[in-house]
């Protein structure tokens, strides 16, 4: 594919992609109201229209297919109102829209992932078909197979004489405001009809070649002649479906049959614009002009390169600014012009982070759809509330915490929500579960957290389980309640007994751990048996410029995240014990916390403090970890640029020795990046 092909077909999948996401928040909705609103019926029409002409356009046959034929189900129910299905029949219609969305979300990941359509869609046309031959056989004075009623609109003024005089049925169509180019659309609307193979006239009738006829259309309307009222309202349904169409209307041409006096009929020429939008006002929707957008959809690659030129020009920035060669020399105005050149690169940093910031809304809204059909699935009553939909994540960061969030609330909804009613009411519960998503920011972090009002977890039998399975590494009478939760997140665990489609694998939690870390972010569970259960993620809001703190070890400089750090301070060597196994111990806040020296951790000796009184202790805390690092001193506080460690030392494990990452400093040298959980990890595994 060329460069444009590529981009009109990026174009369709985000504007098909968004399309789907908005049915399914639709479908949910109009689904707990059990019945669509005039408005949805009209937005689906829309939508299935929008997605028929575009997969037509780029030969997506399957997709087109599907699309057409929602779009000519949801025309008769424009048509005819959804008081024309009975309360079955709407289920029917919900459980068939649900699974037209589906169908065609497959085929949208067939076009991402460059993989054929699927060429046999027949069994699955038919259904709608089917459903679409079921309500309007039941529907009165309607045909079946006809998605036009069957009683033209009455309309005054009729056809001028002037006009088609020969053809005894009219429709007189009138395009949207400002849309331009009439006379093409027109004649792009001939085509569609001639390909059906209708036999018609039109006019005017020298729209192919005469862009004045424009005008003509925008007063008057184009009108397309029929011999019978029979082809007319098939023609009506290609009309219907049509670009750009405000309104249309089948007429009753007196002009075939007899002559009309000029007067009147010019007269009612030139009302006729007027009054045509009223004559379809209970089947057509009203379309005003079109509204100028102020939004851009922008390549996510482009945003990454802007990311990365604007982590360079703040390193940049600081390496001038920083440079050894300006020491000692009085430059007043040059300080100055630093300091307003960093005032700009910061605001340049908060811009370009804040275009790839995108609201959680798209992932919570998805869990919607997950609840609805494990709710039918499982015959369990929950409910779904939502709460921070609008909190804002870095793009790259809202597109990996899907999957962890849709498995967290699946668990709940299989073994979290009670089985029956009465079990919750035997409970004192209300009958009907409920499982809470949530999002909240604090700081540097966005909190999710996914919170069920179910069973809760039973931590004897986790614990068995644990023992059972070989999970234990000490006494049972030794785990907190804390720890006993964290097994569940142990890979290959699972408290399920039996495999269901949505759990007991022993693939789960520890994905969801692994997938969360991944990111910088946390996952903590707490639970309380008969009550529910809450799984917490914490997430950073980027990964790409983080606040840090820089410290110096011997001559070596590290960087912590400010987020990771809780206090700072001197203390002597009376203020540290020591544990059974000689290990330094510090007491914080009425709490014993474990001493890490950094250079013991790392073997550097030379040029370093060893004497607990020379140096510095930082209190850090990550994944409910907290710890005392010792260094020598806190050189202070600087936005960096993460960069990642080079691919080939991670052959060495070093991630697994607290380093996450890597970032220039001011006078070019590198400094690494600290994980404080990672840290703890490595160095409790040693005592």
């Amino acid at each position: 594919m060329d460069n444009g092909t590529d981009s009109l077909l990026d174009t369709y999948l985000f504007e098909t992609n968004s399309l789907l996401e908005r049915l399914d928040e639709l479908l949910i909705e109009a689904e707990q109201n059990k019945d669509f609103t005039e408005d949805e019926v009209n937005e689906i029409f829309r939508s299935m229209h929008t997605i028929k002409g575009s997969s037509a356009m780029l030969e997506f046959n399957s997709l087109m297919e599907i699309a057409h034929h929602i779009e000519d189900l949801f025309f008769y129910i424009r048509e005819n109102g959804m008081s024309a299905l009975d309360s079955q029949q709407k289920a029917e219609l919900f459980n068939l829209m649900f699974k037209s969305v589906d169908r065609l979300r497959e085929e949208v990941e067939k076009v991402e992932n460059n993989e054929p359509l699927s060429t046999n869609i027949d069994s699955f046309i038919d259904e709608i078909n089917d459903f679409l031959s079921k309500i309007s056989n039941q529907s009165p004075g309607s045909e079946s197979g006809s998605n036009v009623s069957s009683k033209p609109a009455e309309v005054s003024s009729g056809v001028p004489a002037s006009v088609l005089p020969d053809s005894p049925y009219c429709i007189r169509v009138f395009f949207e405001e400002g849309c331009g180019m009439e006379n093409l659309r027109a004649f792009m609307l001939i085509t569609a009809l001639t390909e059906t193979g209708y036999d018609f006239s039109f006019y005017p009738s020298d729209v192919e070649t005469n862009s004045a006829s424009s005008k003509q259309i925008v007063e008057n309307g184009f009108y397309i002649g029929f011999s019978d009222e029979e082809q007319a309202k098939k023609a009506a349904v290609i009309v219907a479906g049509s670009n750009n169409i405000h309104s249309y209307e089948i007429i009753e041409n007196a002009a075939a049959s007899a002559e009309e006096k000029k007067e009147p009929a010019s007269a009612e020429k030139k009302e006729a614009p007027a009054k045509a939008p009223e004559t379809r006002n209970q089947s057509a929707p009203v379309h005003h002009a079109p509204v100028k957008q102020n939004l851009i959809s922008v390549n996510l690659s482009k945003l990454d390169s802007l990311m990365a030129l604007v982590g360079e020009i703040v390193i940049t920035e600081s390496m001038v600014t920083s440079s050894p060669d300006l020491k000692g020399l009085k430059l007043d105005n040059f300080m100055k012009s630093a300091r307003q050149l960093r005032k700009l690169t910061d605001d340049l940093q908060d811009i370009s982070m804040s275009l790839r910031m995108v609201s959680v809304s798209g992932v919570f809204q998805k869990m919607n759809r997950i609840v609805r059909d494990m709710r039918k699935t499982l015959n369990k009553d929950v409910r779904l509330t939502l709460v921070g939909e609008d909190t804002e994540l870095d793009k790259s960061i809202v597109d990996n915490i899907s999957d962890p969030i849709m498995h967290i609330v699946r668990n709940s909804m299989d073994h979290g929500i009670e089985e029956t009613k009465e079990e919750r009411i035997a409970a004192g519960k209300d009958p009907q579960g409920e499982i809470i998503l949530s999002a909240v920011h604090t700081g540097n972090e966005v909190i999710i957290s996914v919170q069920d009002d179910g069973y809760g977890v039973d931590t004897d039998k986790v614990l068995a389980k644990a023992r059972n399975n070989g999970f234990l590494t000490k006494p049972e009478e030794e785990y907190s309640k804390k720890e006993i939760l964290a097994l569940l997140m142990e890979p290959g665990f699972s408290t399920n007994s039996e495999v269901t489609e949505y759990s007991g694998r022993g693939v789960g939690m520890d994905v969801v751990k692994k997938n969360i870390e991944s990111l910088g972010g946390t996952v903590t569970m707490t639970s309380e048996k008969g009550q529910g259960s809450c799984t917490t993620l914490k997430i950073p809001l980027t990964l790409a410029i983080v606040d840090g703190m820089e410290l110096s070890v011997g001559n070596s400089v590290f960087t912590v995240p400010i987020s990771n750090i809780r206090q700072s301070f001197k203390v002597s060597s009376e203020d540290i014990i020591f544990d059974a196994a000689g290990n330094e111990l510090i007491k914080c806040m009425d709490e014993f916390y474990p001493v890490i020296r950094l250079h013991q951790l790392y073997g550097i000796y030379d040029d370093v403090c060893t004497n607990i009184e020379d140096g510095i202790l930082m209190w850090v805390e990550a994944n409910d970890r907290s710890y005392c690092l010792f260094v020598d001193s806190l050189l202070g506080e600087q936005q960096v640029v993460v960069k990642p460690v080079p691919t080939y030392l991670n052959n060495f494990g070093i991630k697994n020795y607290g380093l996450s990452g890597l970032t220039i400093l001011g006078d070019g040298n590198i400094s690494i990046i600290l994980d404080i959980a990672a840290i703890h990890s490595a160095v409790m595994n040693t005592y």
